[in-house]
């Protein structure tokens, strides 16, 4: 049973990397991110590049994913998203065509083969990010064999919670954004540059789910498209939780995550992902602003 209940934990800590940034980017800002798992995809080879060109391990992987996200996420909010805004299926539509354009870039190495190079751990083929040898094995808990990379993901995303919640509520920057989000013509009435804080809030985003591609590839092997089911899982975190609340992310990733490890030891893992289904359903239907929903005027 403790076995079964870090699982959970292990899967809700991946869906809360991946929903933290949905949180900012569609609870926050409107805006539906269909490449939000490319984004992932992104940092998973960064991961893999780090390692085969720089000797770099997860460790060092993860700031440089973070980085080059969200530097992908200003690109995408800067040139598409921002001349999108209030159009919310319009976005739907523009950065689905993102997804599909940087799955085809990987599978073509970014276009280098046609100047005649190569780079190793490109393409449409699997790849292998590796772990560091710190983060292999396990220990005994009360009984039970505890993988450390498990545990290594639970704090990591911990720890990226609590930057993202203090960003939010902590800095002059979230309290630009809370106010953009209730309302932007008031905010910038009010001397807010409301394309600074989106376009800072859409790189964050993005740099978290770089994070998120990083400790991804510890778990499966990296392909293109990797990200595109992660994306679903992720929306479904935020809708169950609450577009605005970051809280209800938190709870509803390690609810989610907890009922899906559950279902997949008693049953199988397509059948646990049916059941999770059928469940954020009947909560959108009895409370179509999530479990827990921020009230406003």
């Amino acid at each position: 049973m403790i076995e079964s209940i870090f699982l959970g934990l292990s899967v809700g800590s991946i869906l809360l990397l991946i929903a933290l940034g949905l949180s900012i980017t569609y609870g926050a800002m409107g805006i539906i991110n269909m490449a939000h798992g490319e984004l992932l995809m992104i940092g998973a080879y960064c991961a893999v590049l780090t390692r085969i060109h720089l000797s770099f391990n997860m460790y060092m992987a993860i700031p440089v994913a973070f980085i080059v996200a969200a530097a992908v996420g200003f690109i995408i909010e800067y040139f598409v998203v921002r001349r999108l805004y209030s159009r919310l299926m319009d976005t739907l539509l523009a950065t689905w065509g993102i997804a599909i354009i940087l799955q085809q870039l990987i599978r073509l190495e970014f276009g280098l083969p046609f100047l005649g190079i190569h780079v190793e751990g490109l393409g449409p083929g699997l790849q292998n990010s590796g772990m560091p040898s710190g983060l292999q094995g396990s220990f005994h808990l009360l009984g039970a064999n505890i993988p450390i990379f498990r545990t290594f993901v639970i704090f990591v995303s911990l720890a990226a919670f609590c930057l993202t919640w203090a960003i939010i509520y902590k800095t002059s920057l979230g309290t630009q954004l809370r106010a953009v989000t209730r309302n932007a013509k008031m905010a910038a009435a009010c001397g807010v540059n409301v394309k600074r804080v989106n376009t800072l809030a859409f790189s964050y985003g993005a740099g978290i789910a770089g994070i998120a591609g990083v400790l991804l590839s510890g778990f499966q092997s990296v392909k293109p498209d990797m990200g595109s089911s992660f994306v679903i899982d992720g929306f479904l975190v935020v809708v169950t939780g609450g577009v605005n609340s970051l809280l209800g992310t938190l709870f509803s990733a390690g609810i989610l995550g907890e009922v899906r490890a559950l279902l997949a030891i008693l049953w199988n893992d397509v059948l646990a992902q049916a059941a999770v289904f059928f469940g954020v359903i009947i909560i959108i239907i009895l409370r179509p602003q999530g479990l827990f929903f921020t009230k406003s005027r």
